[in-house]
Order: C-alpha cells, then sequence, then structure tokens
C-alpha cells in the first residue's frame, strides 16, 4: 500500500516519464480488486510492449480523468462516460479497445428483497421508493439508469423518488441496498453477476427487478501523442497487446471474455445522452 500511495503521490505532482507507461483505471469497485486486476495488467503490458507500464489508482472518476488530461497517465480503462470526458480533454485521443461485453452492456435495477418487487419486462413501479445510483460519473451506474428513469417516468430521479443517493461504486450500490439503506440502486451487471457467482451473501439479500436497454460501456483510451513519445506504430501496438490478452483468469477478474477494437465513434450515444442531461457541455 506504501508503494501505491507513493505512485499516487508522484502521479499527480509531474507528467510521466517518457520510458514509462502509466495507466490507470475508474474505481468502480474494491480498491483491492482493481490493485489486483491492474498490477497484473500492468506486468502482462510490459512484457508484451517491451517497455516499463505502471497502474496508478486513483480515488474518483473525475481524478482518472484529470489524471489523463494532465499527462500524468497515457492510457486509461474508462466507462462510457469518463472515456468520453477524457477523450475531448486530450486532441487525438483514441478508444483502442473494449470488452466483448461492451458493445451491449446494461445496468440493472435492483432492490432490497424485503420491499416484495419482482422482476419485470416493462420499467418497474419504484416511485416514491429510495433510490442509489454508483458514482456520479458513471456511466453503467449513473449517466444510462437516469436517462432511463427520465424516459419512462418524464420525470427527474429527485421527483420520482423519496431519497436518491450516490454510493460512489457498484460494489457499494449493491450492499447499501442489501442491507436495507436504500429500497432500489442501480449497478453494473456485471458487478452483480460476480457477486453472484462468488456466492456474496448480499445477493441472497436482493432481487434483479430490471434491467436496461444495451449501450456501449467500457473502453480503454490512449492518448494521441503516445507515437512521438514512444516510437511510431506505439499505439497499435498497445491496441494488438490488448486485444491478444487470453489469460482466462486476468480477463475474468474485469469481468470480460475477450477485448475487441473500439473507436471513438461507438461512443457517440454516450456523448450525446449526457449532453441532453447537461452532465456535460
Amino acid at each position: 500500500m506504501k508503494r501505491l500511495a507513493f505512485l499516487l503521490m508522484t502521479a499527480a505532482a509531474t507528467p510521466a516519464a517518457a520510458d514509462t507507461l502509466y495507466f490507470s483505471a475508474i474505481p468502480d469497485d474494491d480498491e483491492s480488486r482493481l490493485v489486483e486486476r491492474f498490477g497484473a495488467v500492468a506486468d502482462y503490458l510490459s512484457d508484451e510492449l517491451g517497455v516499463e507500464v505502471q497502474y496508478v489508482p486513483v480515488k474518483s472518476y473525475a481524478a482518472a480523468v484529470t489524471a489523463f488530461r494532465n499527462d500524468q497517465i497515457q492510457l486509461g480503462w474508462f466507462g462510457g462516460l469518463s472515456g468520453v470526458q477524457a477523450r475531448a480533454l486530450v486532441p487525438g485521443s483514441t478508444a483502442i479497445a473494449q470488452g466483448a461485453e461492451d458493445a451491449e452492456f446494461v445496468t440493472y435495477f435492483i432492490a432490497n428483497d424485503a420491499t416484495g418487487l419482482e422482476p419485470t419486462e416493462d420499467f418497474p413501479d419504484i416511485a416514491g421508493r429510495s433510490f442509489t445510483f454508483g458514482a456520479q460519473g458513471s456511466t453503467s451506474g449513473r449517466l444510462m439508469p437516469e436517462y432511463y428513469i427520465r424516459e419512462e417516468t418524464g420525470e427527474a430521479p429527485e421527483d420520482v423518488f423519496s431519497d436518491v443517493g450516490f454510493s460512489g461504486d457498484h460494489g457499494q450500490t449493491l450492499r447499501l441496498v442489501a442491507s436495507g439503506a436504500y429500497e432500489v440502486g442501480a449497478l453494473n451487471y456485471s458487478v452483480y453477476e460476480l457477486a453472484e457467482s462468488e456466492g456474496a451473501p448480499e445477493v441472497d439479500q436482493t432481487t434483479v427487478i430490471w434491467q436496461t436497454p444495451p449501450y456501449p460501456d467500457y473502453n480503454w483510451t490512449i492518448r494521441g501523442d503516445v507515437d512521438g513519445r514512444f516510437g511510431e506504430g506505439f499505439t497499435a501496438k498497445v491496441q494488438e497487446a490488448l486485444l491478444s490478452l487470453t489469460d482466462e483468469d486476468l480477463l475474468a477478474t474485469f469481468p470480460r471474455s475477450a477485448f475487441i477494437e473500439a473507436d471513438n465513434g461507438l461512443y457517440q450515444p454516450i456523448e450525446d445522452t449526457a449532453r441532453a442531461l447537461d452532465i456535460i457541455d
């Protein structure tokens, strides 16, 4: 943990050295999971790229975007919204890969079992309930669930629910709904399914009552200036390394079955939705 703190302080103070590729990720889950996952990714990329690669943890979605803008990281594992924000701040930056499952991602709406709410194909009758989103900058934990709440009810969340919260990450959303702190919540479907596969007790206290239509989400985004710093063709080399990642154990930590090609145009619906909700200018 001391090494992580040192890396974080170093990244916050200065741009990255040209002989080291620094990357980070939105903190969408427990820190221990992120450290394990992305430490292994750093080792893999170092071997594939022939340069030192280091993972730099950040404390918030906004901090991940800021680190990208300030050249404290050159590569990021972003959500749909944070990727759009990061690329807008660094001209020439490109989404180069996404999980095979990210082309058609969904959000689960879950309810505490004490509510008696049951699964439905139509938007659930949850008006008047207490409700928690995930992080304010999360695509699957805030942007898209809010979009569908407004689409289906014609009202803002604050006018639909008795109380609206922001848990900070998907795992915390699951814990808050399971505990009864909130009656209903919205979270990344893959986090819920991973908890289910691991036998997490929170799953036994909650029910998936609805899932959104699919939308594009997580992506690897790289700064537009890396070829000038690491050599011509470096962006393509990073992309190929990600697309060639076949370690099943490592992929399962995301969880993803593989990484596939992506480009900025795939995320136009996310940008359009964020502008419609006044989340970005």
